[in-house]
């Protein structure tokens, strides 16, 4: 709805198609010196595009460096939600999208019309919004949070305050339980969290005595109770880093094994496998964005991503109020 979708093309003039260099690492190296950009990339990318990013992060991370960018451009590696939230938080400047279909399963599952229609509903509710969810969503939102922060800020709201928490149902769950408070949950879910086995998972751990299992809380109840650490993506990695383990069983999006093999070489990672054949504890959105799309959105400076500006004011309240408590000590 808010986002500019490619100019269509000109039946009366020949298409030309942008060449693609051969070293797309060095062409869009150049580009960024020549654009003024950084190029912010999710963990759970490919790996060529984390090891081109200027800045790597979850939500909360990827939202702080926004905050606090000074490039003219920014080219976002993730998905929609993502890259919305780098324009809220900048509204002149150009962020960059490699795919418009990069979308979120967990942020389609929250329709803005049926959302407003259950907020109505608890009118005396506090919303606070996982920050995976769409700029629409945040503008009908109170807080916004992320899986990093999630408990601190609920642990910051007076205890008699009734609170709506969307629109990951696992998270919410997790959330309750961490703190004890007893929040209204959208019915709205990650495919990629969901999809893990609880039977292959302890399968994978009695083949791997010895490894720790590290878990994502958008994960299910019956998945994480097996789990010897929960925690955000930036997390897990940090957990991998003190841990004295020498092994792993990964739940969440395989893409954050890159970082945590650099981190560690001498470790290893196992990713937790998926209730089927597929693979599919990759995110199918994540891994729409390519070296070649990045390529060229550079070259082209499109797509772009524009907000209706009365739902980025009304969006930016609540992503405001969530950075001052993220940064209550």
């Amino acid at each position: 709805m808010f986002l500019t979708a490619p100019q269509p093309k000109q039946l009366d003039r020949p298409v030309v198609e942008t060449p693609i260099p051969r070293d797309l690492f060095a062409a869009i190296a150049d580009l960024k010196k020549e654009l003024n950009a950084v190029i912010l990339a999710h963990y759970y990318q490919d790996p060529d595009l984390q090891d081109i990013a200027d800045y790597i992060g979850d939500s909360l991370g990827l939202s702080q460096a926004a905050v606090n960018c000074q490039a003219d451009v920014i080219v976002f590696l993730g998905v929609h939600f993502m890259a919305e939230t780098a324009k809220i938080l900048n509204p002149n400047k150009l962020v960059l999208l490699p795919d418009l279909d990069a979308g979120c399963s967990l942020a389609d599952s929250c329709p803005p019309d049926r959302f407003a229609a259950f907020k109505a509903e608890h009118p005396d509710h506090l919303v606070i919004s996982y920050i995976n969810c769409s700029a629409d969503i945040k503008a009908l939102s109170d807080i916004i949070c992320t899986s990093a922060n999630a408990v601190s800020i609920v642990n910051q709201i007076p205890e008699d305050q009734p609170i709506i928490f969307a629109p990951d149902r696992n998270l919410g769950r997790y959330v309750s339980e961490q703190t004890g408070r007893d929040m209204v949950l959208w019915d709205g879910a990650c495919v990629v969290h969901e999809i893990f086995s609880e039977r292959k998972l302890v399968e994978l751990k009695l083949s791997h005595p010895q490894a720790e299992i590290i878990a994502h809380p958008e994960c299910e109840a019956n998945v994480l109770r097996h789990a010897d650490f929960i925690g955000s993506t930036t997390g897990l990695l940090k957990y991998v880093q003190r841990s004295e383990c020498q092994e792993f069983i990964v739940v969440t999006e395989s893409g954050v094994i890159h970082q945590m093999q650099k981190a560690t070489p001498m470790k290893k990672f196992i990713p937790a496998p998926p209730n089927s054949n597929c693979a599919c504890n990759e995110c199918p959105y994540m891994r729409l964005n390519t070296l070649e799309k990045v390529y060229l959105i550079m070259k082209n400076r499109s797509p772009e991503i524009i907000l209706d500006e009365s739902i980025r004011q009304a969006a930016l309240k609540p992503m405001q109020r969530m950075l001052e408590m993220s940064n209550t000590k």
